[in-house]
C-alpha cells in the first residue's frame, strides 16, 4: 500500500448532506419526517399534564419550549438528575428519590396508555404466586412421610418357572383398582392373538416384547398398590435359573417373600425336585433377609386339582422340612394359603365355600399358621420388626442414573435420609450432600427404613457411585477385601465336588457382587454335629468357618451389627452353592 504525496488536504463541506452521522445538528428538519407514529402519543399525554406543575414548567423551560423533548426528559430520571434546577424543585416538594422515581414511572405508564389500576395488578399477583407452590410441595411431602401412618412393605414374588408369579402380581393390581378394565381388555386381545389366553394378567407386569413372547419374566418387575393399613411395592422376580442374579437383585430389597407353588400335577414336583427353582429361591429368600415367607399354593382351580385338600396337604408336607432346613422358623415366619391367581379366589375375596369347604375349618384350627382367609388380609396382618429409624443411615445402592445430577436408587435399611444431610459413600469414602429425596417417585422431606428411595447427590458423578456401594451416615460401614464367615454348603458344581482352599466363586451380599476365593478353612461341622478344627476340605451339607478373599473391597458389616449387610450367598456355574453370614472383619487400620 502506498500514499499519494501530491494529494490535497481533505476539508469537510457544510453543504454535503448525503452523510450525516446520527442525524447531525445541521439537519434537524428530516427528524420529524420518519416519526409520525409517536406524534399522536404526546397529544393525550399533554392534555393530561398539569401546566401549573412547577416541575413541568422547569423541564419545559430547559427544553426551550419543545414539548416532545420535555416528555422524553421526564421519562429519563438520569437526565433530570443532571439539572440542579429540577433537583431543587424535587427536594423542595418534600418527596424522597424513591417517591419521585415512582411518580415518574407512573407518568411513563400513563403515556404508554396503561392504566394505573392495571399496572400494579400483575406485580401484586405475581408476588404471592411464587411462594404458594413451594408451600403446597412441603405440605404434600409432610403428609406422605411424616403424617402417613401406613407402613411400607416390599413384596418379592419368587418360585419356579410358570408357577404363576406374574399372573398373581397382575391380578393383585387389578383387584386393588390399579389397572383399569380397558387395559385388561387390551391385554386379553393380545394374549388371544398369541394363543395364550391365560397370560393376559401376566402382561401387566411383563411389559417388554421378549417377556411376552416367551412367557418368561426376565427382569424384576416393579409396581405399587395400597390397602387401608399398609403401602406395598411388588417385586416380580424371574423364575428361570438363567436369571437368578436378577432375582437376587429384587429379593435383596424385600421384606416379605411370597413363594408361589403350582399345585398342578407334575408342576410342583418339577419345581421342588433337585434342579428346580423352588428350592433355590426359598433358600435365597432367607439368605437375603425376608422377615416372613408366605407360601401360596397356586392353581388350586386347575382341573387336575379342583381345590383338593389332599393335594394342598401334600405340597405343604413336603415344603415344611425343607424350609426349616433353610433357616425359617415355621410356626412364626412361614404361612401357607391356597389360592387361584387367575380367578382371584382367596387373593382379595375368600373362595366360595362350595368350591373349597375345608378352608374355613383350617382357619379355625390355625393349621397353616394363619387365621386370615385371604392373601391380602394375611399380608396386612404381618408386623415388621427391627426397623430402627434412629440408627446410622444405610442405603445399599441398587442402581444410578443422571437427571440434572446423579441420582442413586436403593432401599433405606436403617436410619433416616433427609435433604441437606451429608453422607459418606462406601467403599470410596467420598462425602456428598443430599440435594433431594424421592420415595416412590414423590419428593419427600425424609424417608424411614423400608422405603424405596431415589437420592440426588450434589457434586457426584455417575462414575463415582456404582451398584453395590452403600450410602452411610457417620459412623460409616466397613469396606474390606478379606472376611471370616460362617457358611452352610448347599450344593457344589458337577466338576468340583469338594470345597477347599483355592475354590473360586461369586460373592453376593446385599446389592453387590464380587469374585472371591477361599483362602483358608478353619473348621467344619458335619450333619451329625461332629466338629473338625483341622479340616482341609468340606462337602455338601457341612457347615464351614472359613476366610474369603475378595478381588476388590466391598462394603459389609458383621451379621451381629447390621444383619442386612452381613448376609451373603456364594454362586458359581449357575448354582447357589452356599449361604452364610459375616462373622468377623479385619481390625481397623489406624
Amino acid at each position: 500500500m502506498s500514499f499519494n504525496p501530491n494529494a490535497t488536504e481533505w476539508k469537510p463541506s457544510a453543504s454535503a448532506a448525503s452523510w450525516t452521522p446520527g442525524g447531525g445538528f445541521s439537519t434537524p428538519a428530516p427528524a420529524p419526517a420518519p416519526a409520525p407514529a409517536p406524534a399522536p402519543a404526546p397529544e393525550p399525554a399533554s392534555s393530561e399534564i398539569d401546566e401549573s406543575d412547577p416541575l413541568w414548567q422547569a423541564v419545559l423551560k430547559i427544553c426551550e419550549g419543545n414539548r416532545d423533548k420535555a416528555m422524553k426528559m421526564l421519562s429519563d430520571p438520569d437526565s433530570l438528575s443532571e439539572n440542579p434546577e429540577v433537583m431543587a424543585i424535587i427536594n423542595s416538594s418534600g418527596g424522597d428519590d424513591g417517591t419521585w422515581e415512582q411518580n415518574l414511572a407512573d407518568e411513563v405508564k400513563e403515556k404508554a396508555t396503561v392504566s394505573e389500576e392495571k399496572a400494579p395488578a400483575p406485580v401484586a399477583a405475581a408476588a404471592p404466586k411464587a411462594p404458594e407452590p413451594k408451600k403446597e410441595v412441603v405440605e404434600t411431602v409432610e403428609d406422605v412421610v411424616e403424617g402417613d401412618p401406613r407402613e411400607h412393605i416390599n413384596l418379592v414374588f419368587i418360585g419356579h418357572v410358570d408357577a404363576g408369579k406374574s399372573t398373581l402380581s397382575g391380578n393383585i393390581l387389578y383387584l386393588t383398582d390399579n389397572v383399569d378394565k380397558r387395559t385388561i381388555e387390551k391385554y386379553e386381545r393380545e394374549a388371544k392373538e398369541r394363543n395364550r389366553e391365560s397370560w393376559f394378567l401376566a402382561f401387566i407386569m411383563d411389559t417388554n416384547e421378549e417377556e411376552r413372547a416367551k412367557g418368561k419374566t426376565v427382569e424384576v418387575g416393579r409396581a405399587h398398590f395400597e390397602s387401608e393399613v399398609k403401602r406395598y411395592t411388588i417385586l416380580d422376580a424371574p423364575g428361570h435359573k438363567n436369571y437368578v442374579p436378577n432375582m437376587i437383585m429384587g429379593a435383596c430389597q424385600a421384606d416379605i417373600g411370597v413363594l408361589v407353588i403350582s399345585a398342578r400335577k407334575g408342576e410342583f414336583e418339577t419345581g421342588f425336585d433337585r434342579g428346580g427353582q423352588t428350592r433355590e429361591h426359598a433358600m435365597l429368600a432367607k439368605t437375603l433377609g425376608v422377615s416372613y415367607l408366605v407360601v401360596v399354593i397356586n392353581k388350586m382351580d386347575d382341573p387336575t386339582v379342583q381345590w383338593d385338600k389332599k393335594r394342598f396337604d401334600e405340597c405343604v408336607t413336603k415344603l415344611r422340612p425343607f424350609l426349616k432346613g433353610c433357616g425359617f422358623t415355621i410356626k412364626r415366619e412361614v404361612k401357607f394359603i391356597p389360592i387361584s391367581g387367575l380367578s382371584g379366589a382367596n387373593v382379595k375375596d375368600e373362595v366360595d365355600p362350595k368350591l373349597c369347604p375345608w378352608w374355613r375349618k383350617c382357619l379355625a384350627k390355625k393349621e397353616n399358621n394363619t387365621d386370615e382367609p385371604t392373601l391380602l388380609s394375611l399380608l396386612d396382618s404381618l408386623n415388621m420388626k427391627d426397623r430402627n429409624a434412629d440408627a446410622p443411615l444405610r442405603i445399599p445402592v441398587l442402581d444410578r442414573y443422571t437427571d440434572r445430577g446423579t441420582i442413586a436408587m436403593g432401599k433405606v435399611e436403617s436410619g433416616t435420609v433427609r435433604p441437606g444431610m451429608k453422607i459418606t459413600l462406601m467403599p470410596t469414602r467420598n462425602q456428598y450432600k443430599v440435594d433431594a429425596v424421592w420415595a416412590n417417585e414423590k419428593p419427600v422431606v425424609s424417608a424411614r427404613p423400608g422405603e424405596n428411595v431415589l437420592v440426588k447427590l450434589n457434586g457426584c458423578g455417575t462414575e463415582d457411585v456404582l451398584r453395590g456401594f452403600v450410602i452411610c451416615s457417620q459412623p460409616a460401614c466397613r469396606a474390606v477385601d478379606k472376611l471370616i464367615v460362617h457358611l452352610a454348603l448347599m450344593d457344589m458344581p458337577d466338576n468340583t465336588r469338594i470345597f477347599t482352599a483355592g475354590f473360586a466363586c461369586m460373592f453376593h451380599a446385599h446389592t453387590c457382587e464380587e469374585e472371591c476365593t477361599v483362602t483358608k478353612i478353619f473348621e467344619t461341622t458335619d450333619r451329625k454335629g461332629n466338629v473338625n478344627k483341622s479340616a482341609q476340605f468340606a462337602t455338601v451339607g457341612m457347615r464351614v468357618v472359613c476366610m474369603l478373599s475378595l478381588n476388590r473391597t466391598v462394603p459389609v458389616e458383621t451379621f451381629s451389627d447390621f444383619a442386612f449387610l452381613g448376609r451373603f450367598t456364594l454362586r458359581t456355574e449357575g448354582k447357589t452353592i452356599g449361604i452364610g453370614k459375616v462373622h468377623k472383619l479385619p481390625p481397623k487400620k489406624e
